[in-house]
């Protein structure tokens, strides 16, 4: 015990437990990490809703000073956005549904729920065909037909390609009667949270419902079922294409924001 405490404080790690295996097989590239976050850039763009609501903010930096007469050797910004900003996560508190969950905002959420394993549900083809391509419980039930059983406690990651979209008009994609995205109605939503017991839904699109699902029964089905349910959400990730259907584990832990609806966040998929 002695010799592993003066190895950690002479920056070493001790290589038993499985914390040092984990160590170990990172720096070997066993264990590859996965970025799923786009960089938060003014020119990412957020939601937008119908003029009559407040809208999302998209994210502002002002330099404060970059090693000159403001702060000779010292660079930082004031930064400002939304907390539904970018590659982020909503907590349950972040719709009317959720609104009486306990713990339901992100400095009350317990840490250990934001690790996770995924399953990534590949359905980019149908997006391509389709870019008003409605997930069903029907088409989840199918995936798993020939891919396996989502297990418990693990993410549910909804991938349509649609990352591929960002720097084009076509990721908002939005038109007069509003946005065409990708996107799950009530049945998945239900089967997930109820049959599955999914942590929460992952998408590459700027929202978890599908572009037009204000038109769905009940509205918004991914905001209503999965936030009304305590589960949570993540939208805008990338990289999907490089995970495994089954077998990432993700870190997706947002800023502690007091009574915080969400937050912007580095989401990272651990892949043997």
């Amino acid at each position: 015990m002695e010799q592993e405490l003066h190895n950690t404080s002479q920056g070493g790690t001790s290589q038993g437990g499985l914390l040092g295996q984990l160590h170990a097989s990172l720096l070997s590239g066993a264990i590859k990490v996965v970025d799923l976050t786009f960089p938060l850039s003014p020119d990412f763009p957020v939601i937008v809703l119908p003029p009559e609501f407040g809208q999302c903010a998209p994210f502002r930096r002002e330099t404060v000073s970059r090693y000159d007469a403001d702060g000779p050797a010292w660079y930082w910004n004031n930064i400002s956005m939304n907390e539904h900003t970018g590659t982020h996560f909503d907590a349950p508190a972040h719709w009317i549904t959720g609104r009486d969950i306990p713990c339901g905002t992100v400095d009350a959420i317990d840490p250990a729920r934001f690790l996770a394993p995924a399953v990534v549900m590949d359905f980019s083809a149908e997006a391509a065909a389709n870019a008003d391509f409605i997930l069903t419980a029907d088409h989840i039930r199918d995936w798993e037909a020939k891919n396996g059983q989502i297990p418990p406690k693990h993410w549910v990651f909804f991938r349509t390609d649609w990352s591929k979209r960002a720097g084009t008009p076509s990721y908002l994609n939005l038109h007069e009667d509003g946005t065409h995205s990708p996107g799950p109605d009530a049945s998945a939503m239900e089967f997930l949270v109820h049959e599955r017991d999914a942590v929460g839904f992952g998408v590459e699109t700027v929202g978890t419902d599908a572009g037009q699902a204000s038109h769905f029964d009940p509205p918004l089905p991914a905001h209503a079922i999965m936030h009304g349910n305590g589960r949570f959400g993540l939208q805008c990730m990338c990289n999907l294409d490089q995970l495994p259907a089954f077998g990432a584990m993700i870190v997706a832990t947002p800023l502690k924001i007091e009574a915080g609806s969400g937050s912007p966040l580095r989401v990272i998929a651990l892949v043997e």
